[in-house]
Parts: C-alpha cells; structure tokens; sequence
C-alpha cells in the first residue's frame, strides 16, 4: 500500500529534493547560465584566470580524477561537448604515460583556465634521462586531440603540457 499525505513519489522512493535559495546554489557554481543572467564567456565564479592544482597516487586506479577536473574546467568554460572528452582522453593518456615512470609515487596536475583557453600540466619525479617516445600510439593520441602538446624534463621531474582554446575547438 502507498502511503497517503503530502509525501509524493519522490519521497515515497527515499528521494529527497532539497529547496535552497538561489545565493546556496550559486555558492556551489551550480547556477544555470539564465539563472545568473550569463549572456557568453566561461562560465567561472570570477570570471578571471584561475588556476587547480592536484597531487595523486601514481596509480592507474586515480587518473579519473585529473580526467574529471578538467571536464568539469572544460564544460564550465564553453568548450563542446567533443572538444571536453578530446580534452579528458588527452589528460588520460598523459597521466598514463607518467604513470608507470612516477619513481616518488605522485603525478601532479595543474590546470591553468585562462577564458578561452585551458593548459593541463602533468608532471612526476622520472628516472634520470626518461622522455615520452613521442613516435608511440599514446603521444599520438595525444597530440591528436589537442592544439599543442610538449614534455619538458626539469630537474628530474618531467612535465607533459597540453593546451585546447575553447574557440579553436569549436571550429574542428
């Protein structure tokens, strides 16, 4: 028997909506475009540059976090709906040809949003001499989805930099 009351289905299912003011949700960066009377431009709480650093296990079980981030960075600054899983598989095959290098046990990420324009280094502690072989399918891939990429070896920490311009994309 279903319940009769003010509970509707939702409840009844142990589904809950939770009615918060506009300013909570805003707080949160999940108000819509026509809520927040956005008329274009990236879609950020400042509006400005910004910039997400992230440590994580050099494992294979934690490069969905980096692949999320700038998905989420990606959407929120007007790319396409391709150009965001373009910007997730070449962020993937970063970390992934990072991974097995990493000698500390860590891949760092930054992402640096600078409207319309998004950068993703990822870096670790490599063995001495390591590079990428920029001739293997992965750095293909790589290079493939993205307007630039480039690996870089600073003090025995190699750094892999991609860069997608949210407008560039659009127009592929």
């Amino acid at each position: 028997m279903i319940p009769t009351g003010p509970a509707g289905p939702c409840e009844r299912a142990g589904l809950f909506a939770v009615h918060q003011p506009l300013r909570a949700w805003k707080m949160y960066g999940m108000v819509s475009r026509a809520a927040a009377g956005h008329e274009g431009g990236s879609v950020s709480s400042t509006g400005r540059s910004a910039e997400v650093r992230l440590s994580i296990p050099a494992d294979s079980a934690y490069i969905a976090v980096p692949r999320s981030v700038v998905g989420n960075l990606a959407a929120r600054n007007d790319f396409t709906v391709d150009a965001i899983d373009d910007l997730r598989i070449a962020v993937d095959e970063a970390c992934a040809l990072l991974l097995p290098q990493a000698s500390d046990g860590v891949l760092d990420c930054v992402f640096e949003i600078d409207p319309p324009q998004l950068t993703v280094r990822t870096s670790a502690v490599v063995p001495n001499g390591w590079r990428p072989d920029t001739s293997s399918f992965g750095w293909t891939v790589l290079t493939a989805l993205v307007e630039s990429a480039a690996a870089e070896t600073i003090d025995g920490r190699l750094t892999i930099t991609v860069t997608a311009t949210a407008t560039a994309a659009e127009k592929a």
